[in-house]
């Protein structure tokens, strides 16, 4: 009975898994930021569009590992949340900076 108590603890400190993820998710959110303001014409243009797809497909890239994994859901040190967070943040920025990237190249 011990045994089934201690596998559904949750853990509170930051673990590599959590970090890997929360890093993920992070990266995600930087691409997201930067290819809004690159459409937005704020960014670097064509760069900053580029810069947003490289990071959304790293981030997706990093989250669909962290979920492949992960050998518990949330609240068990795995970084589950913050990978699925990068799961949805990840193309979010992919398409943001695709976008952008042929909308700047339609313009030159």
């Amino acid at each position: 009975m011990r045994d089934l108590m201690v596998l559904a603890e949750t853990t509170y400190g930051l673990t590599n898994a959590r970090l890997a993820a929360t890093a993920a998710a992070l990266l995600g959110v930087a691409g997201v930021i930067v290819g809004w303001r690159a459409r937005r014409g704020r960014g670097a243009g064509r760069r900053g569009a580029v810069v947003a797809a490289a990071t959304g497909a790293v981030a997706t890239i990093a989250g669909v590992i962290a979920l492949a994994v992960a050998d518990g859901g949330p609240g068990t040190g795995n970084g589950v949340v913050a990978a699925w967070a990068a799961v949805v943040l990840g193309p979010v920025a992919l398409v943001l900076g695709a976008v952008t990237a042929r909308r700047a190249g339609a313009k030159t």
